[in-house]
This record gives C-alpha cells, structure tokens and sequence, in this order.
C-alpha cells in the first residue's frame, strides 16, 4: 500500500501515452522469477539473473511491496536488514569468501538517507554466451559450424517512482542484448564486409521474389560503410527499446512502477560498449587522465529535442504547455512586453512580444538537478515510466521520454594498460556530491595503497567512493569532510579495471 501511495504521489496514475508494442522477440528467454522479499525487518534477496539457460515464465514476477537486492552480495539476512537501514547506511559489498566478480570488478553501494522507502538503485554483472540462430548463407546452424561469442555485462539501474522499472531491467536487459546479437555471431568474427541483407528463411514472410520493387539505381551509385563496431551499437540500441516496449506490456499486471535511468557496459571482442539512457555517469581513469565516456540526458541537456517535438506535435502539450522557455515565469501583466525567450533552433537568447499563449507553463523549466520536464521528472531518457502523468492531469509525459542510450566505444587493444587503469560507473548519487576529478584522485589514492595483483583493490576503490560521496552522520544529516551536505540518494558504483594480469582474459 505504501508503494501505491507513493507513486500516486509522484502522479504514476492510470496507464496511457505508451507506443504500441512491436512483436515480441520469440527466442527471449523469459525472466527468471525472484523470490518475494519477506517483511522489511528481514528482507530476503532475489536468485541470481543467469547469463544464459532455461528460466521460467516470465509472467511470475515478485510480488507488491517486494524488495531485492543484487544476488552476488551474497546479503545474509542481518545484512539485508542493514541494508535497507536508512539511519546507519552501511556500506554493501559482495563478499571475499565468495566467487568474485568477472575482472575483478570491485562493487559497492549504500542505501538513500530516507528519500525512499527501499534502494531503488540495481545492478547486474554477467557473462553471456551468444549462440547464432542462423549461418550468414541463411541455411540452420550445424552444432560443428563456427562458434559462439562471449560478452562481459555491466548494469546499473537508478528507479524512480517506484523500484520495479530497475528490478526488470536488471534481470532482463542482457537477454536483450543476447537476443539482438544472435544474428551477428558469424558476422562478427568474419573480418569482411557485414552483409547488407541477411537471407530469409525459405517459406517465411518477405522471401518471395521483390526484384520488381527495386527502383533507379542512380541514388544508390554506392554502399555506405557498415562496421561491425556500428552492428553491435545498434544491437545494443534495440535492446534498449524492446526492453521498454516489454514494461509497456507488463506493466498493468506486474510490479513494473516507476522507471529508471540505465548505465550499461559491454565487453566483446576487444572492444567496450558503454550504453548510457538517463543521469547516471561512466568515466575512464587511463594514467590519470579523465576520458569521459557518457554525459547525462537532463531537461537542460535535452531542451531543444524536447522544444522541437512539443513544436511539431502541439498535441502533446494538452494546451497546458509552451515549448517556449523563458528566464522565469510570466506574469499576466507582463502582455504585450517584449522579454527575453529561445525555442528549439536557438542556443542564445533574443526578444519577444508576450503574447497570451506565452503564460503557459514550459514544456522545460528549472536550473540543475531542479529541472524538469511538465513540472514533474529531471531526467529524459530511461526505462519505463509508462504510467507517468502530469500532477492533475491525464497528459502522458512518456512521449517526450527517450528509451534510446547513447553508447561510446572504447578499443581496449589500441592501449597498454596498467593495473591502475579502472573504468567507473556511478549512479547520480555519486555524482551529485563528487566532480570526475575527485574520482579519479580517489583512483590514485586507493589503489596505490594496495599491490597491483591484488584483485581485493577494484573493491576497496568502489567502497572509498561510496564513503566519499555518503559522508558521515552528524547533526545536520550527512556531512562531507567541507561540511557541505553529501549524498542522500542511493549511491551504487561499479569499478572496472582495464589492465593487469587476467583482466579481460
């Protein structure tokens, strides 16, 4: 109940706004079904989100009022109730009797200082094996013929408005991948050319014969250059949306409120994919240099992809709306003035006669973290947020949300790397409080305290950082060491590292 007077709250209302689905991927595996958390004194953790194998349908999900934390914490139940301690904030971490994480990645994260009733952040670290559905010939896959590929996967998820969204994505978004690079798996370990049409399956829809519907040849003197890289980029994008698509469709039924932001990381073939859809961060520390690999997608960042679809579809305003911005408000007796204004071909400012339509509220307003979207959410683009209203209102937002990541490459051969060479992913409440620099000092400070070939070092690094940005208790809340306020949002922090012995083996 509490959850639902929650997202009433944040105006998560009836259902609507939402594209119609594509199909859904028939080879997707369905998500496993985690285990239901027991009361909040003694919340129970969901079973780990497989890589790759059988699970059972997709339709058992958890339960209202469930509660998960990430598997490969290995939270005992007096764990998971320090966990979910809003007073204490202890710092999480998988264990070192454990199976560590792939490269040696060090992992930590902390509960908010009450802005929510649970962790609304999740993440997700696997490794994924991808079998090719067909040969590039089009003809069924023997057993002997080629092999599959392997990727590393990184996840992490900031809900909003409920811990659903995050909870999904983290189960199910690298099956999505999986799904979408199964017809590249022989294409992608071939050095040629990618194919510009792989061949359809004898019999199946658009296998007839369509040599009639090829037009002049003039515009198409010649083929623009594919790479693989640009096959796995689109992979990953289209990931992106049919997981969306598949909240769209759950989420009546199922505990799918809210959204989340999604930072994602993927390892293949040398090369590392970071996928990035809302305000969560990735950098790289390279021999003390910041190589900055995502930015944040923020009504401020976003202005003029918002200004321009509220300008082309006036409809989605409700009349409610300008997608003009203004410095501040305008007043009704302010008519006929001419005041400062941009919209969505402008960069500067210049003057306009106010005019009656101008007292609207704007499609974009607010300064920094205050920035919103209708009054009502700071980021513009993530997962979910089907059911997202303007406050008093049946105006859907979720036509101005984007699903679609940005995602960056980086070649992991181009470069020797040490061991202190670490990629980190951080969820906003990293960030908000710790600027790249003091990371990558942190990053410096850290690891030369241990040995190179100490694997236990990645984790350290992630815990300091969390530390860093929770700040102690005193007084007045959380207090960094300037006595300015730290983070009281969930924080959760990945450190990958990019060098050293065995660490992309």
């Amino acid at each position: 109940m509490l959850n639902r007077v929650r997202s009433a709250v944040a105006h998560l209302v009836s259902s609507g706004g939402a594209p119609p689905p594509r199909p859904k991927s028939p080879d997707l595996p369905n998500a496993p079904s985690p285990q239901t958390a027991a009361p909040p004194e003694a919340p129970r953790s969901p079973p780990a989100t497989a890589g790759s194998g059988s699970a059972a349908p997709a339709k058992t999900v958890e339960a209202r009022a469930s509660f998960s934390r990430p598997t490969f914490l290995q939270l005992s139940p007096g764990g998971l109730r320090r966990a979910v301690d809003h007073a204490g904030r202890a710092v999480q971490s998988p264990p070192d009797t454990g199976r560590r994480l792939p490269w040696s990645t060090g992992y930590a994260e902390v509960i908010n200082a009450g802005k929510s009733r649970h962790n609304e952040d999740q993440a997700c670290c696997e490794v994924v094996y991808v079998e090719g559905r067909r040969s590039v010939s089009g003809a069924p896959r023997e057993p002997s013929q080629g092999q599959g590929l392997c990727f590393y996967y990184w996840g992490l998820f900031d809900g909003h408005a409920g811990g659903g969204a995050a909870e999904m994505a983290a189960r199910l978004l690298h099956r999505h991948i999986r799904e979408q690079l199964k017809d590249l798996v022989e294409i992608l370990q071939d050095p040629s050319p990618p194919p510009l049409c792989l061949p359809s399956t004898p019999g199946a829809p658009g296998s007839s014969d369509s040599s009639h519907l090829v037009g002049p040849q003039s515009c198409w003197s010649s083929q623009k250059e594919v790479t693989h890289e640009s096959l796995v980029v689109g992979a990953i994008e289209n990931a992106f949306q049919f997981m969306d698509e598949q909240m769209a469709r759950e989420r009546r039924g199922h505990q799918v409120e809210g959204g989340c932001c999604a930072l994602v990381v993927v390892y293949l073939l040398g090369k590392v994919y970071v996928a990035n859809a809302g305000d969560s961060r990735a950098i790289i520390v390279r021999n003390g240099e910041i190589i900055p690999m995502s930015r944040e997608f923020t009504p401020e960042t976003e202005r003029q992809r918002l200004q321009l679809l509220g300008f082309l579809k006036p409809e989605l305003l409700g009349g409610e709306f300008t997608h003009l911005e203004f410095p501040r408000r305008i007043q009704p007796k302010e008519l006929g003035q001419r005041m400062l204004y941009r919209d969505q071909n402008m960069t500067g400012w210049a003057y306009k006669k106010i005019e009656l339509e101008d007292l609207r509220f704007p499609l974009v307003c607010g300064e920094g973290k205050k920035a919103r979207v209708m009054a009502t959410i700071g980021v513009t683009r993530g997962l979910g947020d089907h059911n997202l209203k303007v406050c008093s209102s049946t105006l859907p937002i979720k036509p101005f949300l984007s699903c679609f990541p940005e995602v960056r490459v980086y070649d992991l051969t181009q470069y020797e790397h040490c061991p202190d060479d670490v990629l980190v992913l951080g969820t906003d409440g990293l960030w908000d409080v710790t600027s790249d620099c003091e990371v990558a000092a942190t990053v410096d400070r850290v690891l030369s305290a241990y040995e190179p070939n100490d694997p236990s070092r990645y984790k350290a690094l992630a815990q300091a950082l969390v530390l860093g940005a929770r700040g102690t208790p005193r007084d007045r809340g959380w207090r960094l060491p300037n006595n300015k306020l730290g983070s009281g949002d969930d924080i959760s922090v990945f450190v990958i590292p990019l060098g050293g012995p065995g660490s992309y083996s």
